[in-house]
């Protein structure tokens, strides 16, 4: 199957941060995709055919540079990124095994997302992407990609995001296992996201702001009083 990013072949420097789980996932510690950490990047990607040929060069080169550097060179390529201390996404460890690798960056930096017709920029707010998903063997079929989903909002948001936004698919009948990489509009609804734009019908943008998950913190507080203050008039 074709995504409308173009043909895809076949298809430690901060504290952690303890994402929340959703019911019945595993609860994933999360750091960002950093040098000391690229052994545990490597164990995570090097277990799927698809993500150990692509290292998401995919989003970073031109069509022509990815498929020549498929494999090997493109595995340079984000190790490059990532020990030059870019920190391109997190890594996620579940009971101390790394799990799971989420890419997420300013949009900016993805040449993919930069010169795309149907995912063009929907307004000037200079939102971060998540644009890809990795779960070793051992953690699929978890629950753990609505937990991943938020989790990479968090860390966007520590660094100043604004905002993140995601091009997740609806799955149907025909969709292969691998056109799973980008997530699923599922997935991200359950980690609060929502859908602002739909420019092919089962590929919608979805956004989460930090200023909506900013308020929802203050306002669970005051549910809590409210709830207590009804039960106390009861």
């Amino acid at each position: 199957m074709r995504v409308a990013f173009g043909e895809r072949r076949d298809m430690a420097k901060t504290d952690p941060i303890h994402a929340p789980a959703a019911d019945h996932a595993p609860v994933p510690e999360i750091h960002p995709a950093s040098a000391a950490r690229w052994n545990d990047l490597v164990e995570v990607i090097g277990q799927c055919a698809v993500a150990n040929k692509c290292w998401c060069a995919y989003w970073y080169l031109s069509n022509a540079g990815y498929k020549a550097g498929w494999g090997e060179g493109n595995r340079l390529a984000l190790q490059q990124r990532v020990e030059a201390g870019e920190e391109p996404g997190i890594i996620a460890y579940v009971d101390g095994a790394p799990a799971a690798w989420v890419s997420v960056a300013p949009r900016t930096r993805f040449d993919r997302l930069n010169r795309s017709r149907h995912f063009a920029p929907i307004d000037d707010l200079p939102v971060w992407a998540v644009n890809c998903f990795v779960v070793a063997k051992r953690f699929r079929r978890r629950g753990l990609l609505p937990v991943l989903a938020r989790a990479a909002a968090d860390f966007a948001f520590a660094r100043g995001a604004p905002g993140v936004e995601a091009y997740p698919i609806e799955p149907s009948d025909k969709s292969a296992a691998g056109d799973l990489y980008l997530g699923t509009v599922k997935a991200f609804r359950q980690a609060g996201y929502d859908e602002v734009a739909r420019p092919l019908p089962r590929r919608p943008v979805m956004r989460l702001l930090a200023g909506a998950v900013a308020a929802q913190k203050e306002a669970a507080p005051a549910k809590r009083r409210g709830a207590g203050e009804l039960h106390r008039e009861g």
